[in-house]
């Protein structure tokens, strides 16, 4: 099956046959950040009902035990960030968006590995409304890593000030977090990126941790951005993209 989309004038075909999936599931041995636990997937037990199969009983039947922001793939709103409890699944109307991958390797700056905007300058697609950043180096470490105390790469002020410049509503990251791991709560990304609290942007998303293989190249897709049904700022969710060519 294809779609046609215009993006500048132009008309793209989609693939939608050939999706590419850039999440990470919850899982015991998936990444995770913000010094939580691993997540606990276990059976129900009471009452000498069990809720295993393998453990005797008659069906699969499982507690989840998670934290939306610390583990695995999550798209985030401007509740995350202010003291009105702004849910996503309220926020979040709209699900597919014109796309732009793009692969960046962040500088040192002290001890720290930022995403600047010369990185990002002169690159950025007109009329995109999404942006996906893939930061070097890329290996599938990132799909089990903990990334507690380890400092991850992070966006300037000024990077995302020009990403808000060309209208992107919804960006998507490979680090568990826009801004510094230890920022004594500034979260200036965070801040800049929704136009808070001045001229909020509540339509607008952040998803976190999600992973782009290098065998995806850099350029223009069709995103799918499914988000689970959470009454939350945060929620899982699996962005998928799906490859274009020129119509």
């Amino acid at each position: 099956m294809e779609f046609s989309l215009k993006i500048n004038d132009k008309r793209y075909i989609a693939d939608l046959d050939n999706p590419i999936d850039i999440s990470i599931p919850i899982s015991a041995d998936g990444p995770r950040a913000w010094y939580v636990d691993p997540p606990k997937i276990e059976p129900v037990k009471a009452d000498g009902f069990v809720g295993a199969v393998a453990q005797g009983g008659s069906v699969n039947f499982n507690n989840i035990f998670f934290n939306p922001h610390g583990h695995g793939t999550h798209t985030e709103c401007v509740g995350h960030i202010d003291k009105t409890v702004y849910s996503i699944n309220d926020h979040l109307k709209n699900f597919f968006f014109a796309a732009q991958l793009l692969t960046v390797e962040p500088k040192q700056d002290g001890e720290d590995l930022v995403i600047e905007k010369d990185l990002l300058e002169g690159k950025i697609e007109n009329g995109i409304k999404a942006l996906v950043v893939r930061t070097k180096p890329n290996s599938a470490e990132k799909t089990h890593k903990t990334h507690s105390n380890t400092n991850p790469p992070y966006f300037s002020k000024e990077a995302m000030e020009y990403i808000v410049e060309n209208k992107i509503d919804h960006l998507l990251v490979d680090q568990p977090s826009v801004d510094r791991e230890s920022d004594g709560g500034a979260l200036k990304g965070h801040h800049t990126f929704w136009q808070h609290p001045n001229n909020t942007r509540f339509h607008a998303t952040i998803t976190e941790m999600i992973f782009a293989p290098d065998s995806i190249s850099d350029g223009l897709y069709f995103l799918n951005l499914m988000v689970s049904g959470f009454k939350n700022d945060a929620v899982p969710s699996k962005p998928i993209l799906y490859k274009l060519r020129v119509e």
